[in-house]
Formats: C-alpha cells, structure tokens, sequence
C-alpha cells in the first residue's frame, strides 16, 4: 500500500484556501451525499479559481461516487466555471439573501436544461426564497439559525410545497433525533461521529481478537504465530485471502493464509487491520460507511501530513496514521478513549494524542480535525498550518490523496463486511 503523492507543479492553487468535505446523511444514516466547502483563508481570494481547479483536476477524488451540494452566488452562476461543474455530480445550491432578477431567472433556466438540479439555502421566510422556491428540489436549513417553533413552521411549509429537506448543522445526536421527527430527509454534520454513553460496553470477540493480533506485530511475534492467531477467526481469515487476492496485492492466485501473510506484509497487515477494528458486525455496514470514511481520511491524512513534514522516516508516518485511525474508536466501541486505551496498547506519544491532543502527534490530529470544521475553526487552522510550515496548497493536495485513499479503503471494507 503505497504512502507516496507526487506533487504537480502545475497544480496550484490561486488563492489561499480552505476546503472541505462534509458527509451529508439520510433518514437511515446511510451516507447520501457530501457536502464541498471553500473558504478563503486572507482577503482578496478568488472563489471561482478555486473551484475550477478541484472540478477539473480534483472532483473525482474528492467525491468518489457519491453527489456533492455546492453553494454558488450569482456571479458563479453567470461565469465561465459552470461548464467545468458537472451536473450529473453536483446540485447547485442557491442562497436565499440572492438578488432575484429576470437575468438570474433566466440563467437558472438555461443550467437547469442543461442537467443542473438545484436546492435553496432559505433563514425564514423571504421575497427571493418564494420567488427561487419553484425552481428547487431541496430546501436546506440551518438548524442553529431557527427557534424550534420557526424550524417547525418551515418544515411544515416547505413539505406542502413538495419539497426535500436537509437539515445542516446537525453536530450532535439529539439534533438528529430532533431533526429526524420534524421530518428532515437528509442531514449534514458531524452528529454521527459523537460517543453515545453506554457504560458497561466491551469490545466485541472480532474487535479483541484484532487487537491482539496488531499487539502480536507490534511485538514481532514469529509467522507462525500470527497464522495461528487469525486461524481461531474464520471471518478474518477469509478477509484477508481476499485482500491478498485483490490485483493490487498480487497478480497470483493466493490459496493459502501463509501466503497471503506473505504477500501482504506485516506494514500493510497492521494498517488493514487498525481498519478492521471499526467494523461492528451489529451495526448496518452502509451505516459505519460515513464513520469508516471520516476515520480513513484522518488516518490517511495524518500520514500524509507526516511523510510532508519529515520527509525519509516511515514509522512517523506509521504513527500518524494509527493516531488518525484510532481517533474514532470512542465512537466505534461506545467506550471513553481511555478504557479503550487500556485494552489497546500504544506508546506513549499515541496514548498522549488521544487522551489530550499533546505532542507531535496530537498537532497533527488537531488540524485534521479543523479541516473537518474550516467555517468555524478556520483560525485555528490556519494558526495550526502556519506552525507547521504547511502551505494551502500543500494541505489541499493531500487532502484530495487522503480522499480518494479513504474512499476506496473505506468501502473495501464494507463490501468484504457484506
């Protein structure tokens, strides 16, 4: 499994920017759509520049196969940059603060006979949102801008008029739950990712099985050993034959566990393995899919980060991405990071990014989640990125690698959990 981006000189940014990905879930928490996020980091930026250069050399690798939403003023509307949007991948989503003219009117029609759907950012009840509303499919409202009774209200008036709903800032689960009963068809935030307090909870066989075999390696126990180990899990044995038998591992036919703890290596079995760890046999795979994807990127993102910053020294970035990976597990096992830390052994500096966001690790750990929230912590970003010497364009090429990386890891998984 290669840790190795190439940087393009031709691919540069011309602005400072931040981008994100946000996932966007459904009624079920089945991962329906992301979220594309760009947010100047100083004054003068151009927007437009920015997206023209992730919709012609990033879009795939950011998306995968999944929709996006993308917010877009007038000015974007009436430019060039929309023959390099997509329309197949993109609903265009409009503000209800636009300036409602014939000309707009006009525009709109032209994208939407060229493919393009639309949805209708709306704060309440507005000239341009009834004039904008017949032309969208989907209304989205930002919960943390409404009173309850008003969410109530829009909700209710919006459905009459047909319309999809989809609840933005949706960061903690009884939002979700709160959302999910006002009849909200989709929503975006970072809800799925909060800790339910189940005390009492344990890792599950598969899950302690796992972390024995990764404490096996880190310990440099003999093959035969860690043959033996993974013979005692039926399951594991098979997933890994076929990730043995994938043509990127190797173009033989691998019948044997012996042979495919060959082929893989001990490096790639680890990584595969701190993968395993967030699958839950109890649990919709569809429905770990977005908690898979956001630990993957982070994972992936943090090596990547590493292998930047030092560049030569493989087992930092071997650290980095155990630190990104594990950085969900609290979610995953429903069990405080502390006790799950007592289960799993790591060295000191993982131990101490964890808990407390301390140390090298820890820092690395503390952008990736900022890059998750650039509208809110776009500050401490950008303080994070200057302390590291890491430019905008540095961090948006290995954010688009860590993406496609976590996208395709991500549903390895799930597909082999099928």
């Amino acid at each position: 499994m290669s840790t190795i981006v190439t940087f393009s000189s031709a691919h540069v940014l011309s602005s400072d920017f931040f981008m994100a990905r946000n996932p966007i879930l459904d009624r079920s928490r089945h991962l329906a759509a992301h979220e594309l996020l760009f947010c100047p980091a100083g004054a003068g930026a151009d927007t437009s520049a920015v997206i023209a250069d992730v919709m012609r050399h990033g879009v795939t690798r950011i998306l995968g196969d999944m929709p996006a939403y993308l917010k877009v003023d007038a000015a974007v509307l009436a430019s060039d940059l929309m023959q390099a949007i997509p329309p197949e991948r993109v609903v265009l989503a409009l503000a209800d603060s636009m300036r409602v003219t014939p000309h707009l009117l006009s525009r709109i029609g032209e994208l939407a006979q060229a493919g393009f759907a639309f949805a209708l950012d709306v704060a309440g009840d507005s000239e341009a949102a009834r004039q904008l509303l017949p032309l969208v499919a989907t209304v989205r409202i930002d919960i943390a801008a409404a009173a309850p009774e008003q969410l109530t209200i829009l909700c209710r008036d919006f459905r009459s008029h047909g319309k999809r709903l989809l609840a933005q800032g949706v960061d903690t689960l009884a939002q979700f739950e709160a959302c999910h009963a006002l009849g909200f068809d989709y929503f975006a935030g970072y809800h799925f990712i909060e800790r339910q307090d189940q005390s009492g909870q344990k890792l599950n066989p598969a899950q302690q099985a796992i972390a024995e075999l990764i404490a096996m390696i880190d310990a440099d126990a003999p093959d035969a050993d860690i043959e033996r180990s993974i013979k005692t899990n039926v399951a594991l044995g098979l997933n890994l034959l076929r990730l043995a038998n994938t043509p990127a591992t190797s173009s033989h036919r691998i019948d044997s566990l012996r042979q495919a703890l060959a082929v893989v290596g001990r490096d790639q079995l680890r990584r595969w393995l701190q993968i395993m760890q967030h699958e839950d046999s109890g649990i919709d795979a569809r429905r770990m899919m977005p908690l898979l994807m956001q630990a993957t990127t982070r994972g992936r993102l943090l090596e990547l980060l590493a292998h930047k910053l030092v560049p030569g020294n493989r087992g930092i970035g071997d650290t980095a991405f155990m630190v990104g990976i594990m950085s969900l597990m609290d979610t995953v096992f429903d069990l405080p990071m502390h006790d799950i830390l007592q289960r799993i052994p790591v060295v000191d500096e993982v131990r101490e990014a964890l808990l407390s966001r301390q140390g090298y690790f820890g820092m690395l750990l503390t952008l990736a989640e900022h890059t998750e929230r650039i509208e809110r912590e776009g500050e401490q970003l950008r303080q994070r990125m200057a302390a590291l010497r890491l430019s905008h364009n540095d961090l948006y090429l290995l954010q688009l690698a860590a993406f496609e990386w976590s996208d395709q890891a991500s549903r390895n998984l799930v597909h082999h959990a099928r």
